[in-house]
Parts: structure tokens; C-alpha cells; sequence
């Protein structure tokens, strides 16, 4: 499935806001900071990684796997995508 360019602008501004969490949170390493406020930011950057997956997973869903069973194949995208859902679900 193709992704608007406004889709694509947001999902990389989020993941942007991700890595430069990421670059506070080694910082915060370097600095010594408290341990809890960097357990904190890390459950943040988890929860953010979550949204966009989510987002990612609905795309595929709505586009990809609607689109494969419209034209009869739908068994093997849907076993790809309890596949995929398996394995995001255990992160």
C-alpha cells in the first residue's frame, strides 16, 4: 500500500521525536542521572515505538490485507499478518 506524503511526514516526525529521545536518554546515561527518570523516558520511547507500529499495522490491515482478500487472496495475507501481530505483540 502507498503512503500519502502527509502519512509518511508524520510517521517520520514521530520517529524522529523517538531517536531524539533516545539521544536524551544517553545523556542522561553520561550524566548519571537517576535511575527511575531514565526508566521513565525509556517507557515513553516504548509506548511511542507501540503508536507507530499500531498505525503501521492498521495501514496494513486496511490497505494490504483488504486488498488480498478482494482478490481471493486473502488466506496468506492474513496468515502474514497473525504473524506479524504475533511477534509485534510480544515487544
Amino acid at each position: 500500500m502507498m503512503r500519502t506524503d502527509e502519512e509518511k511526514q508524520e510517521l517520520l516526525k514521530r520517529l524522529r521525536r523517538v531517536e531524539g529521545q533516545v539521544r536524551g536518554i544517553q545523556r542522561m546515561i553520561e550524566e548519571d542521572r537517576y535511575c527511575v527518570d531514565i526508566l521513565v523516558q525509556l517507557s515513553a520511547i516504548s509506548a511511542a515505538l507501540k503508536k507507530v507500529g499500531f498505525h503501521l499495522l492498521e495501514d496494513h490491515t486496511r490497505g494490504c490485507v483488504s486488498n488480498a482478500v478482494a482478490n481471493g487472496e486473502g488466506s496468506e495475507a492474513i496468515e502474514e499478518l497473525m504473524k506479524v501481530i504475533q511477534q509485534f505483540s510480544k515487544s
